[in-house]
């Protein structure tokens, strides 16, 4: 008659409450359970099974979205990482090195990082699908790592792993980088447009950081995503125009012309403006690629694929306004969304202390 080797004085029924029944080996170990009893109990008909090499899922069921998601995490971390795979979603910066993070306490184990549609999936992205119906998971992982996709596991190497946010405690990629990795695996431009066009109209990201990301990536010259990017751009420009007339409006500001053409009279064009006050040479421009803003790869590369040259337009026509005594003021859609009142006492002061300028000269103001 033979004799399993006892457990532990802290039975497995207690460890599979704190990590939703997904265990590694070496924390089978730790509790006394030898590997040699795991894999009997992995056996078909047995009481657990192991999904992925060295991860064992403490239940005879198919593994939920939750559970799949924390078993690639075992897989791909060198340490154990903490399982709060199914909280309510809370999202906070942390760093790869495991130093102090910006908005708590760092997890464990930010050697390995969810990306993809995983990522996007955790975040309450509709244009992806959930973590359940995924047939993989993207885990990125540094470059040097010698580690191979295994199962629903698959591994993406980068020789630059993001600063991870924390999503119900797990170490995920920025809503950027998660885009540009689940992009670079589409082939279907509507499926490419659908995704980046949310991420700006849920609030999840800045247009600017999308493009920023995607001509890190080199996506930018494929055709499906250059016209989506011109398409994420109109939709965040759309937001933008309507939290700027909401600002002018909200904080008292004098009704300016709107959206129009400022030209020298009998002279050249000189560009458009968002609004515009003709009496105090004041007006504002709407930046939402973040010219100036630490984005100039995202900058040169949508403006290559929009046919090039945008950042250096975009200076000359600041520099041009500035001559002629115009001031332009150049405020982003996150400035607009998360700091209307700074914005707004920044336009108040620039009407106000027209006065105190040099005359500026007369343009002509045109619909645009």
């Amino acid at each position: 008659m033979s004799h399993e080797p006892p457990l532990s004085s802290r039975p497995v029924r207690h460890l599979s409450h704190v990590t939703r029944r997904v265990v590694t080996a070496r924390a089978l170990r730790d509790l006394g359970v030898p590997a040699v009893v795991a894999d009997e109990r992995c056996r078909p008909g047995g009481p657990w099974q192991m999904p992925l090499p060295r991860v064992y899922l403490l239940h005879p069921g198919p593994p939920t979205g939750e559970e799949r998601l924390h078993a690639v995490l075992l897989y791909a971390s060198r340490e154990r990482v903490p399982a709060q795979v199914g909280a309510r979603p809370e999202v906070r910066t942390v760093r790869p090195s495991g130093g102090p993070p910006t908005g708590g306490r760092a997890p464990r184990g930010t050697d390995a990082v969810i990306t993809g549609p995983a990522a996007l999936a955790l975040r309450g992205f509709s244009s992806t699908p959930p973590l359940s119906a995924l047939d993989h998971i993207d885990v990125l992982v540094p470059s040097a790592r010698r580690l191979r996709s295994a199962g629903f596991a698959r591994v993406v190497r980068t020789r630059s792993l993001p600063e991870p946010e924390e999503v119900t405690g797990l170490p995920v990629a920025p809503v950027p980088r998660a885009l540009a990795d689940t992009t670079a695996r589409l082939t279907d431009a509507e499926a490419v447009r659908r995704l980046l066009t949310e991420a700006v109209r849920d609030g999840h990201c800045e247009a600017s950081a999308v493009v920023a990301e995607l001509g890190r990536a080199r996506l930018l010259g494929r055709p499906a995503v250059a016209d989506a990017v011109a398409a994420l751009l109109a939709e965040s420009r759309a937001v933008a125009e309507s939290l700027l007339y909401g600002l002018v409006r909200a904080h008292g500001l004098p009704e300016p012309f709107w959206n129009v053409d400022l030209r020298l009279p009998g002279g050249p064009h000189l560009g458009g403006v968002d609004a515009y006050w003709p009496d105090q040479a004041v007006a504002v421009e709407i930046d939402i690629q973040g010219h100036g803003h630490g984005h100039g790869q995202g900058r040169e590369a949508a403006g290559s694929a929009r046919g090039g040259g945008a950042g250096a337009r975009h200076a000359r026509k600041r520099e041009e306004f500035e001559r002629l005594g115009v001031v332009v003021l150049h405020i982003t859609p996150d400035r607009l969304r998360d700091h209307p009142g700074r914005q707004a006492e920044a336009v108040r002061t620039a009407l106000e202390t027209s006065p105190g300028r040099p005359p500026a000269a007369h343009l002509t103001v045109l619909p645009r």
